[in-house]
This record gives structure tokens, sequence and C-alpha cells, in this order.
């Protein structure tokens, strides 16, 4: 396989690994909107069984959304081991070698020690098996830069630190658990997006030809971009508290407020509130807290709306006849009719009374506002690193990263 095929391909892996994440944040939200996140009681098992091997005919209910969510996260799980060791080419080579041979003979052991775990062995010995014969087939190719390694070991420890907090979300029975799964869902979202965005071949002709001209456009408002960024980030962890706090809607209607601009958050007022509302999926009386909380999310929703708005403006003037800004100008257009479906959604949310499937695409538009965001953010920044005119004179600069050549003497 040729160096820049080798590349296109794993570019290729790093957008469906995005995609099969984004898919996986959807799950998440149905999981929650339907509010089934206990609906299995048990981790890593599903009622006693291996995850892999549980029934199709107990897929009922609430278990059917947690066990698919289980089932979509351990996928993810696996892609983003894959496209980890792929960063890393050739060097992965040994290491999957003998991992495999160490789960293989994990798996024995544990099948003559425990004989009741025998799905648990087979599922271990089958990982095992996977991972020898792909470290004997491995193309041999060279690894990428070592700081997009990091990225891909970071994704990696990311993903499974995301799995143990979802397990002891179960386990510990605790909301606040679920707060910070949600939001690191968020940032493993991104930092795969980032991946697959270093990974492309535009990015990296983009640097070439910025070297070659020693010149071009800086992008303004890079300040007014992160910042836009980071409240949406804020905005997504404030859901996240409110759809984990399992008390429905705080406030019924929209745009005002229990009728008001501001709400009244004194005790009478929440005794009243409470003695108003009329949701049956509310299992907990609201608190002036979860009402003000709410509030918070309408007023940083409208900021955001301001940021995204303004960040349009400053795309809009940009590099003007840059070969790159149409692209930006597309991106940023795009970035505001996102944040505008998502206010919408947020309103139909509070109009259709936390409607399960509307909650569930208000959090998925809401990561691809993240996403979008993000990328715009790294284009700005990655514009004013200095020039390294040194590089231009390197034919491949334009169109190949540069590899960590020491990595690439070592014999596989």
């Amino acid at each position: 396989m040729s160096v820049e095929l080798y590349h296109s391909w794993r570019h290729r892996f790093a957008l469906l690994t995005a995609l099969a994440t984004f898919l996986l944040l959807g799950a998440g939200g149905l999981v929650t909107s339907h509010g089934a996140g206990m609906a299995v009681p048990d981790w890593p098992n599903s009622y006693g069984y291996n995850m892999f091997f549980f029934p199709v005919s107990l897929w009922v209910g609430g278990v059917f959304y947690e066990h698919t969510h289980r089932l979509m996260a351990s996928g993810v799980g696996f892609l983003t081991c894959v496209l980890a060791l792929w960063l890393f080419g050739r060097n992965a080579r040994r290491f999957m070698r003998w991992t495999g041979l160490t789960l293989m003979v994990a798996s024995a052991v544990l099948l003559f020690a425990l004989a009741g775990h025998r799905s648990d062995a087979l599922v271990l010995n089958a990982t095992g098996l996977l991972l020898l014969v792909a470290g004997l087939v491995w193309p041999r190719c060279e690894p990428a830069e070592p700081w997009l390694r990091r990225l891909g070991l970071a994704a990696f420890g990311a993903v499974v630190l995301q799995g143990v907090l979802g397990g002891l979300r179960v386990i510990l029975f605790r909301d606040a658990i679920g707060i910070f799964h949600a939001a690191l869902a968020q940032l493993f979202f991104v930092l795969i997006c980032a991946i697959a965005l270093f990974t492309s071949r535009w990015w990296i002709e983009r640097e070439g030809r910025r070297v070659a001209s020693a010149s071009g456009a800086r992008l303004p408002g890079r300040t007014l971009l992160l910042a836009t960024t980071c409240l949406i980030l804020v905005q997504l962890v404030i859901g996240a508290a409110m759809r984990h706090q399992h008390a429905g809607l705080s406030i019924p209607d929209f745009p005002l407020a229990y009728g008001k601009l501001w709400p009244a958050t004194d005790a009478d007022s929440i005794i009243r509130y409470n003695q108003q509302r009329v949701e049956v999926a509310a299992a907990n009386p609201i608190t002036a807290f979860q009402v003000e909380l709410q509030m918070v999310h309408r007023v940083l929703a409208g900021l955001i709306l301001i940021g995204v708005g303004l960040s349009v403006w400053v795309c809009r003037r940009f590099g003007r006849g840059e070969p790159e800004s149409g692209a930006v100008q597309r991106v940023a257009y795009g970035w505001l009719a996102l944040l505008v479906t998502q206010a919408l959604l947020g309103a139909s949310t509070v109009w259709t009374n936390k409607a399960a499937d509307v909650a569930t695409l208000h959090v998925m538009v809401g990561a691809l506002s993240l996403g979008v965001g993000t990328l715009l953010t790294l284009l700005a920044f990655r514009r004013t690193e200095p020039v390294d005119l040194t590089r231009a004179s390197r034919p491949s600069a334009a169109m190949e990263p540069t590899f960590d050549a020491a990595a690439a003497a070592r014999p596989s």
C-alpha cells in the first residue's frame, strides 16, 4: 500500500470512529431521555450474562436502550483502539502480538480456574486471537508524528475511562457520576474529530501551501472562537446536569418562565410550582437551584448565539481571495445553522414536555455544534504558527506529515 493511500484510509477510519461516537452520543441521550439508565442494574455483565451473550429476547423496554448503549460503547472502544494502533504504524506490530498472546493465556487460565465464566473466557480468547493475527498481518507503514500518536493514546485512555465511569454510575447509583460521564463523552467526541482533521489530506496540504507562500491571512477573532466554543461545552455540561436530576422540566414554559422574564425562587414560589406541575415523568420535586440552573442554561444559549453570529461575521472577512476562505465561511455558516437548530430544539423540548426523541436530538446537535466550533478554533490557531522555511525545501512536506525518523528506523 502506498504512503498516500495509507494516509487516506487512516483518515477515513478516523471519520468512521467519529461517526460511531456521534451515534453513541445519541444512544446515550435516548437512555437518559427514557429514564433507562438503571434498566440493567449490574456491570460489566447484563443480568448476570456477559454483555455479548445477553439473549436478544430480553432486550425489551428500557433494557433495549441501556444494553444497546453498552454494545455501541464497546464498538467505539474497539474502533478507538484500532485508530490508536494505526497511528503507531509498524511499531504497533510487536505490541499487538504480545498483547494478543497474553490475553489468550489469560483466557485459558480463567476458563480452568473459574468454570462459571466460560463466556468471559471466550470473549477474552477471541480478543487475544484477533490481536495476535492482526499483529502478524499489520502493515509495515511509518508511524505518525509523535504528537499525533500521543493524541491517539489520549483517545484510548479517554474511552477506557468513559466505560469505567459508565459502570460506576450503575454500581454506585450516583447521578453525579453520570454528569461526568456525559461531559467526558463530549470531550472524547471533540478529540476524535480533531484526530480526523489532523489526519486529513486537506489539513496536511494546507500547511504545505502556507509554508510555500511564507504568508497567508491569519484568521482574526481567535479568542472569540475559543470563548464561544468553551461556552458551548459549559452549556452541554449544564444540560447533562439537568438531565441527570430526574426531576423533569424545572420550568414548563418558554420563552417566559412561569409567566415572567425571571421566575421567583423563594420557598413559597417553589412550593407553588411543584403543586402546579402536571408532568407525569417527574419523579422528584424541583428545587430553587434547578430553576436557577435552567435560567442560566437559557441565558448561556443567548450568549452562544451572539458569539456564533459574531464569529460568522469575522469568518466572512477572513482571507478574501485566499483559496481556503470559501471553506472557512461555509463551515462558519454551518455552525450558525446548527446553533439556530439547537435553540429551536431546546424550545421544542419544553413545548413537548421533554419528548424523548426531541431531547435526544437536542443532545446530538449540541455535540455537533461543539465539534464544529472546536475545528474552527483549531484552524484559527493553526494559522498563527511560525513558518518553518526549511520544510518548504522538502518536496514531500506539502503532501505528507513528518514522521519520527528514529522510530521508523527501528526494526519491527
